[in-house]
């Protein structure tokens, strides 16, 4: 047998392997007959896809297998998903079509695999999924849930496997995962799937900073595992008195998150204090299940103290996405904090596998099937607004997926639930777009408040409405839920609608006897001589009394006289690069290289890009570089917010782009110090900065209290491994707890 014929039959016994290894996963949800389909689903997809391969040599067929595993075992769906799974490439990608699909395998599954399709763009691993992709694929959510179930599985062992892609397409990739597909795996209740999604995603944008905490997050993990199993020791004596059902798992925190709450709290590592928890699931009838769990909570706090501001009671009222769960934070052994989180085993099982475990417990679930039909409505609304392009829905759809939320009331005792930080103006259009479009203030717990006021659990809310109120303009600064931010749009271009209906009249009035009205060529210079986009927003200008007369009458005089007036590109004589190909071609323009590689300090000057002001990247950073149409070329840092939404919705314009010897450029950075107030401190500081790093400090801001400052110096850097060293010297100096980079507009 030669080599080839070994590998060839090596080959097919682990594509066999793989397909056993599948039917022991599916064995428990499926009968005979659900076995069959999925045989028969196996080889219509082994031979659909023959000779294909994947980025890492591999036969394809065993994407599609691992997809139906994570379908089952980490998604919790039937065996129809299973062989949908099986399926889901066949015919975007091989000789098959839908209607060999509905003959094989019926219509449900023709349907789901159509779903699959249409969206292929949107989770395809080979390219960056696009704001209208992802629009098409949020048209399917209320079609049948299991394709984006199965599509989020798709998505997973993709980013399990985005080692083989090149360094570009794992930033974009990863970029959309945490951007999109992680929060949605969240508001569907995938905890799971989530808390991968994320930290894979966080490998690939910041492997650095992903590998340093892994690594500290493993130490925590061995010297914490005594601390821990002595805890759960005595919670364990406690409750086998009371005669419970239970059992006791330990979680910590994923690298993810930990870095999440760095960047957001602005602290080290070692400031992390909850980096892990303690779950108690109890064995609990339905009936009973709750009463149990503040049964467990009240034998708890008998044993250590709680932290009354840190319960958080999800079993009276379950999060939105069916999350039902009660965390209460006590204060344990060694004055250490500790999240313990109570629930049942229906509870747990729903918290992991989120939308798939509601149908097997849909007959005692009706308020969570509630809950989420009134997210779906939301998300239907948004989709079917035909004044949002693909990219507002993108951008609005992804605030829907934000599950911290807050329970107000209205005053006939109706429980109304919102995002986190939510308004009065958002309670508003909650209950009516009426309500919100005549609103003037409310009262919230018997007091009058604005419009703006934020509310908070537990506020009993009384809109105060008037006739004679339109919506504002300046409402959407603090209105939170896309659902009011487009009431509110949609009211606004109605009332702009009136008022340019009679700037109309005013213009036609003015210029009629002069020959320039709207529907003449004359009206093009006009805009340009105005400078104004649109002719709706000109005439609505007339009608506010926003524009000036007189320079209308000077326009008109000129025409009056025969005098040309020049458009506003031939006064600029500028060309305007509007798309990323024109910008590739002034690449090679000016470097003379058929090349699509930004060289950051090469061949080129600040007039051909610009750096972000968001995250103001120095040399050293991860860096990527993103075409936008008004902006021109922006460098990005590859984890810059910014940057993140940027590849998530328009990963086709980024451009490949690294640093190059910047020679004697500096350029802006932040650092934040946190240390003890003494005397001589800042001369210290300064001293390191300014003498002993030689560099340029722009400003210096100081906040001091209780005998502790924090200052934030904007120092001029050539590049991170100067930031890194000036660091290490500040965290040196006597009474510096702390001193780490931040954003430059930050602080």
């Amino acid at each position: 047998m030669d080599t080839t014929t070994e590998f060839l039959e090596k080959e097919r016994k682990d594509i066999l392997n793989a397909y056993r290894s599948l039917m022991r996963v599916c064995y428990p949800i499926s009968n005979k007959s659900d076995r069959k389909e999925i045989r028969k689903a196996f080889e219509y997809s082994l031979e659909a896809h023959k000779g294909a391969r994947r980025k890492s040599g591999e036969p394809y067929i065993f994407h599609p297998i691992s997809v139906a595993k994570i379908v089952v075992r980490e998604v919790g769906l039937d065996p129809t998903s299973v062989v949908c799974a099986l399926l889901h490439d066949v015919v975007e990608d091989t000789f098959a079509e839908l209607e060999d699909i509905r003959r094989e395998f019926g219509r449900e599954v023709e349907v789901i695999i159509d779903g699959l399709t249409k969206i292929s763009g949107v989770f395809d691993h080979k390219s960056s999924a696009q704001a209208e992709n992802f629009r098409k694929m949020l048209l399917t959510l209320s079609d049948d849930i299991r394709v984006i179930l199965i599509k989020l599985a798709d998505r997973l062992h993709n980013m399990r496997t985005l080692q083989h892609m090149k360094k570009e397409s794992q930033l974009k990739i990863a970029s959309e995962t945490l951007y999109l597909y992680a929060p949605l795996a969240n508001r569907l209740g995938l905890h799971e799937i989530k808390i991968e999604l994320e930290d894979l995603s966080l490998k690939y944008t910041e492997p650095s900073i992903y590998m340093a905490l892994n690594s500290k997050l493993k130490k925590n993990k061995r010297e914490s595992r005594y601390y821990i199993q002595s805890f759960i020791r005595t919670i364990r004596e406690k409750l086998n008195a009371t005669g419970l059902d239970f059992k006791i798992k330990d979680r910590f925190k994923t690298v993810y998150s930990i870095y999440a709450k760095m960047q957001r709290q602005n602290i080290p590592f070692e400031e992390v204090y909850d980096l892990f928890a303690i779950r108690i699931i109890l064995n609990s009838s339905t009936p009973t299940e709750k009463a149990d769990c503040w049964r467990v909570y009240s034998l708890l706090t008998e044993l250590y103290t709680p932290n009354p501001e840190r319960l958080r009671d999800w079993i009276t009222i379950p999060k939105s996405n069916g999350y039902e769960s009660l965390h209460v934070t006590v204060m344990g052994p060694r004055g250490r904090w500790i999240e313990v989180q109570i629930r049942s085993e229906r509870m747990d099982f729903v918290a992991e596998k989120g939308l798939a475990a509601h149908w097997r417990y849909k007959e005692n679930d009706s308020t969570f099937d509630n809950t989420f039909n009134k997210w779906l409505g939301h998300v239907r609304e948004l989709l079917e607004n035909p004044n949002m392009n693909a990219v507002d829905v993108v951008r609005e759809f992804k605030t829907n997926l934000v599950t911290e939320e807050v329970f107000v009331f209205t005053p006939k005792g109706d429980l109304i639930k919102l995002p986190a930080d939510s308004t009065v103006i958002d309670f508003a259009y909650e209950i009516h777009s009426r309500i919100g479009d005549t609103c003037i203030g409310a009262k919230v717990n018997n007091s009058v408040v604005p419009l703006s006021y934020t509310l908070h659990n537990g506020d009993q809310v009384e809109i105060i409405s008037s006739k004679k109120q339109i919506p504002k303009e300046d409402w959407l600064n603090y209105a939170k839920t896309s659902k009011a931010k487009h009431k509110i749009k949609d009211g606004v271009k109605r009332e702009k609608r009136i008022i340019a209906d009679k700037g109309r009249e005013i213009f036609q009035r003015k210029a009629r006897k002069f020959n320039v009205d709207e529907h003449s060529e004359e009206m093009k210079e006009l805009l340009a001589y105005f400078k104004i986009p649109s002719e709706g927003e000109f005439f609505y200008l007339i009608g506010a009394r926003r524009l000036d007369m007189e320079k209308l009458q000077a326009f008109i005089d000129l025409k009056k006289e025969g005098k040309r007036i020049p458009l506003e590109a031939e006064e600029t004589g500028r060309k305007r690069l509007e798309t990323k190909a024109d910008f590739e071609e002034l690449l090679r323009t000016k470097t003379g290289k058929d090349s699509d590689m930004l060289m950051i300090g090469q061949d080129m000057d600040f007039s051909d890009y610009r750096f972000g002001h968001c995250c103001q990247p120095i040399p050293g950073d991860d860096i990527l570089a993103f075409f936008d149409p008004d902006q021109g070329v922006v460098i990005h840092r590859t984890n810059c917010a910014q940057a993140i939404q940027a590849m998530s919705n328009f990963g086709s314009n980024i451009i490949k782009s690294k640093w190059t010897e910047m020679h004697d450029i500096s350029f802006l950075a932040g650092i934040r110090i946190i240390g003890e107030d003494r005397q001589g401190m800042m001369n210290s500081l300064i001293k390191i900065i300014s003498i002993s790093m030689k560099l340029n400090i722009r400003s210096i801001t100081i906040d001091s209290q209780d005998g502790m400052f924090e200052g934030t110096f904007k120092v001029f850097i050539r590049d991170t491994s100067q930031l890194d060293k000036l660091l290490e010297l500040l965290g040196k100096v006597s009474g510096v707890f702390s001193a780490s980079r931040v954003e430059v507009g930050s602080g």
